[in-house]
């Protein structure tokens, strides 16, 4: 998709000539201070009617469209409610230029200009309520059209206007702007990889995803094939591929925004399984196609790097992609066999559906070679995630307090919100074995919880995060500015995260 322009600038809505005026209204309140005011004056009282009547109120996800028949520049006037004042928050505004962008395309207009609001959520700065509205409009605008003929595609909304109340905003605003494309775009970016099936997102295909963004960006990028990882002992990761055609791909990606060689890095980790059948363990037939985006901790990790070097972020950061396909086969890897893994530790394999911790503990082993300030990986990791967290909460567990916290906030700023799960060593004895140093699943009880513990064992000494978007990876009905289908959701965590470092 073509990712819409957004430009800044200090206006009246109501002397703005535009295709749709989006003005944006909280819930009970009155005219008075509030975005529509100078443009209800020009229309004689019509919006005043309107919410007199209740035909309009202001609740969240609440709109109405006008006709203003020439009595303002604007063709048409596009109402948005925000909900109650008391209540907003930064993804409240995201959530109504998300419904914004998708109405505006509905009555088939290329742009629409809206003002900041003029109420904004408490303690929130321009440039973040700047980032919201820019993530909103963009997110809530996707469509994936790869695959369909041209009539199967409805009109793109190519271009938004922000307008300032004065040129002192202009600077916050623009930046504000700039980091919200940015990470929107990163999230299209991986909506896009995952929308593709796995015929066409193998392996190979992503290993060229790499080439292209290092060459593209200036990160160094080192790709490991199969003999590479034989030769350094990655039995885990080479179990899992064992059924599949696909050669499997171990791809690190290297930007350094800052001029401190000593520096350690921030290394962000993702499961990148192109598709997951199962293995031997086969899953159910119904929602296997939605396995194409078992990928997403890796399209994710592999969206933050391009997006850290685009907005030039003053960091070290890494990114790893352990890439495999999980397919039966006469050489795919059995329940019972016996991995060794990069750390040197075995796994019995009792599960080979509980593939994804499997490559995870080769890519956490490795990343121990970069001494990391801190190790982040992220993963649609178990159903148990989803039993226990349903489809709002991100999983998440870790090792540094302090880690845990910049993660939760982070997540409370992008709208994408984890919830902390306990990692306590009394689980680890559901993962003991009889015949290696541990097994890859630990039953039903507290599912999530084995298995970040069991992540655990490879991630070395110092702060690791792990973060489960299993619940969250898939929406089966569209919202606001999240789709059907791969939601892209834990890309703007990470980039928030990276974003908030690097202040």
């Amino acid at each position: 998709m073509k990712i819409m322009q957004i430009d800044v600038k200090v206006g009246r809505p109501e002397a703005e000539s535009a295709e749709v005026l989006v003005v944006t209204h909280c819930e009970g309140e009155g005219l008075h201070k509030q975005d529509g005011a100078a443009i209800d004056k020009s229309l004689g009282g019509a919006l005043r009617d309107l919410l007199q009547s209740k035909e309009f109120e202001g609740k969240a996800g609440e709109t109405l469209l006008y006709h203003t028949h020439g009595k303002i520049p604007a063709k048409r006037l596009l109402l948005v409610g925000l909900g109650r004042k008391k209540d907003l928050t930064l993804d409240a505004v995201r959530q109504a230029m998300g419904y914004a962008a998708k109405r505006v395309r509905q009555v088939k207009a290329g742009s629409f200009t809206v003002s900041v609001p003029a109420a904004v959520p408490k303690g929130q700065s321009p440039v973040e309520v700047a980032q919201a509205m820019a993530e909103g409009a963009i997110l809530g605008s996707y469509q994936f059209t790869a695959y369909r003929s041209e009539n199967g595609a409805g009109k793109d909304v190519e271009q938004m206007t922000l307008l300032g109340q004065h040129k002192g905003q202009m600077r916050q605003l623009t930046e504000g702007v700039r980091r919200g494309a940015a990470t929107a775009e990163a999230a299209v970016f991986v909506r896009d990889l995952c929308n593709h099936p796995s015929n066409v997102m193998t392996p190979a295909r992503i290993a060229n995803e790499a080439r292209t963004i290092a060459k593209d960006e200036g990160l160094t990028l080192k790709i490991l094939e199969q003999k590479d990882m034989e030769q350094l002992g990655m039995g885990a990761l080479l179990g899992v591929a064992r059924g599949s055609h696909e050669p499997p791909k171990f791809i690190i990606l290297e930007y350094n925004g800052t001029k401190k060689k000593e520096e350690r890095p921030v290394v962000l980790v993702g499961k990148t399984i192109t598709f997951d059948t199962g293995g031997i363990s086969l899953k159910p037939a119904e929602n296997m196609e939605h396995m194409k985006a078992d990928m997403t901790g890796g399209a994710e990790v592999l969206a933050s790097i391009r997006a850290a070097a685009r907005l030039k972020l003053p960091l070290r950061l890494i990114s790893i992609l352990p890439v495999a396909e999980n397919m039966p086969g006469g050489r795919a890897m059995k329940p019972g066999d016996i991995v060794k893994t990069l750390s040197g530790k075995t796994v019995e394999v009792q599960n080979t559906d509980a593939e994804g911790r499997l490559i995870l503990a080769d890519a956490l082993a490795y990343a121990q070679r970069y001494d990391p300030a801190a190790l982040v990986d992220i993963a649609t990791l178990t159903g148990a995630c989803v039993v226990a967290l349903g489809q709002f909460a991100i999983g998440m567990f870790g090792t540094d307090q302090r880690l845990k916290e910049q993660v939760r906030k982070a997540g409370v700023k992008a709208g994408e919100r984890v919830w902390e799960m306990p990692l306590w060593d009394e689980y680890f004895e559901q993962l003991r074995s009889d015949v290696a140093d541990m097994r890859n699943i630990g039953g039903r009880g507290g599912g999530m919880i084995t298995a970040a513990l069991f992540l655990s064992k490879f991630a070395g000494d110092g702060p690791w995060v792990h973060i489960d978007i299993a619940s969250t990876d898939w929406s089966e009905r569209e919202r606001a500015y999240v789709p059907k289908g791969p939601t892209g959701i834990g890309t703007r965590l990470l980039l928030q995260y990276l974003i908030d470092r690097s202040l």
